[in-house]
């Protein structure tokens, strides 16, 4: 039987000290894993519309991790990019929780389709999008001919 996880997933302002928290933490996370923090590849300013940052938290609060959704390219886009996810260690079930959530909101933006880039390096996070049913999928933008990133997709 699998542990019950009650986690609260809300909308909030990318530039928030709670969100720039967690923020900080995942750009730790990926300089110890990849080298690089990741941090070029998003802009707190680049609010839209269709996409927003989100928080999971405990029942008590804590803060436990994060994912972003914006349009991939266009803001018509079909296709909707998972930015910065991150779960805090040892925070079991969290990943999956917020990845559902985006996928949620993915869906009711009007998305057909979620896609992400990751490093291959980051061995834990291409498994655990793997296990979620994501995909490779063609390269875009700086990603095209990047060898140490891998992108991956899911229809939704």
């Amino acid at each position: 039987m699998a542990a019950r996880h009650d986690f609260v997933i809300l909308a909030v302002d990318a530039a928030s000290v709670e969100a720039q928290l967690l923020l900080d933490a995942l750009s730790d996370a990926l300089l110890r894993i990849n080298g690089d923090n990741g941090r070029s590849s998003f802009d707190v300013e680049a609010a839209t519309p269709r996409g927003g940052f989100y928080l999971a938290r405990d029942a008590a609060g804590e803060l436990l991790g994060c994912a972003a959704l914006r349009p991939l390219g266009e803001a018509d886009s079909a296709v909707g990019e998972l930015k910065r996810m991150y779960a805090r260690p040892g925070s079991t079930g969290v990943g999956a929780a917020l990845l559902a959530h985006v996928e949620a909101q993915a869906r009711r933006h009007g998305y057909q389709a979620l896609h992400l880039s990751t490093r291959v390096a980051n061995t834990r996070a291409v498994a655990f999008y793997a296990k979620h049913g994501y995909a490779p999928v063609i390269a875009w933008g700086k990603y095209v001919g990047a060898a140490q990133s891998t992108c991956l997709g899911k229809t939704l």
